[in-house]
């Protein structure tokens, strides 16, 4: 009964679920931030810092932070950890940014604070000619290895923004079993 109450209190009290948004320079990360609360695209410069935004989605309030993608200050990165719902990780598709990703993924997932996050990836660029399948960029980045967090991997292309709604429904989807 308690637990049934608390999902009822959730859902009725609108809270809000933290989202940070991370990738490398120049992977699509602000792009996704816009297309996720505005649905549109928006040209904006390199994100020095971060973005924020609320996006209200079938009464669920989503507070999407776009976390720097910039070598020297992705160290920075983890100040944003604290109370994250959800992780999206925008993918860069050529081979030496993949590298990164996987490198830089696996050190954020091993954060405290990022313990009990669900993870979004989010495939981008797939507009881009011999860019990698989504299989490719699961193999590459050993998701199948990640046991301790509920994630999902998701084909897309931010520019035309297409591939959101799937991983908005998995997200959403998430939501109510928790």
């Amino acid at each position: 009964m308690g637990i049934l109450f608390t999902r009822i209190w959730k859902l009725l009290n609108h809270q809000k679920h933290k989202v940070i948004i991370v990738g490398l320079d120049n992977a699509g990360e602000t792009t996704v931030l816009y297309q996720f609360s505005m649905h549109e695209v928006v040209h904006t410069p390199p994100t020095i810092g971060s973005d924020i935004e609320e996006t209200v989605i079938n009464k669920a309030r989503f507070l999407t932070w776009d976390v720097v993608g910039q070598e020297s200050l992705r160290s920075s990165c983890n100040t944003y950890y604290t109370n994250t719902g959800f992780v999206i990780v925008v993918g860069r598709t050529d081979r030496e940014g993949i590298s990164v990703t996987r490198e830089e993924l696996y050190k954020m997932l091993a954060h405290e604070d990022l313990r009990k996050a669900g993870l979004l990836i989010f495939a981008n660029k797939q507009d881009v000619k011999e860019c990698k399948t989504v299989a490719e960029i699961s193999q590459f980045l050993k998701l199948t290895s990640i046991k301790d967090h509920q994630g999902h991997i998701h084909a897309g292309c931010a520019l035309a923004g297409k591939g959101f709604c799937q991983g908005l429904e998995w997200m959403m989807s998430r939501l109510k079993i928790r």
